[in-house]
């Protein structure tokens, strides 16, 4: 029993030259795959379906921050094209994919558009 748990550990057969059990040399595989998964993967899809969330809940008067750094107010929203109207000046708008919206600064009360035309 002692020399199963140290070839275990040492990834190593048994001493007495028999052959390792096929199934105990898999064990070290899936114990990484899981780590991964649990402390890789995992977050990861829990950060993508958040940041879709937030990205769903944009609405005209949103002040939001691009992946480029331009402070701007929602204007717009084509979910059609899936862009933003960003109004970034007293008279300038900038036409934005969706995913382009890093994080958003302030939700004030707004609506929510489905479509707009220009």
């Amino acid at each position: 029993m002692h020399d199963i748990i140290f070839s275990l550990m040492l990834f190593a057969p048994p001493a007495g030259g028999q052959n390792p059990n096929p199934i105990i040399q898999l064990v070290p595989l899936v114990l990484i795959f899981v780590v991964f998964y649990f402390f890789m993967i995992r977050p990861q899809q829990k950060k993508q379906k958040e940041r879709e969330k937030v990205l769903d809940s944009l609405k005209r008067g949103d002040r939001v921050v691009t992946i480029g750094g331009i402070h701007g107010t929602v204007a717009g929203i084509d979910t059609e094209k899936k862009t933003v109207l960003v109004q970034v000046g007293d008279n300038v708008k900038m036409k934005f994919d969706r995913t382009a919206v890093a994080n958003i600064d302030k939700q004030e009360s707004g609506d929510k558009l489905t479509t707009t035309k220009e």
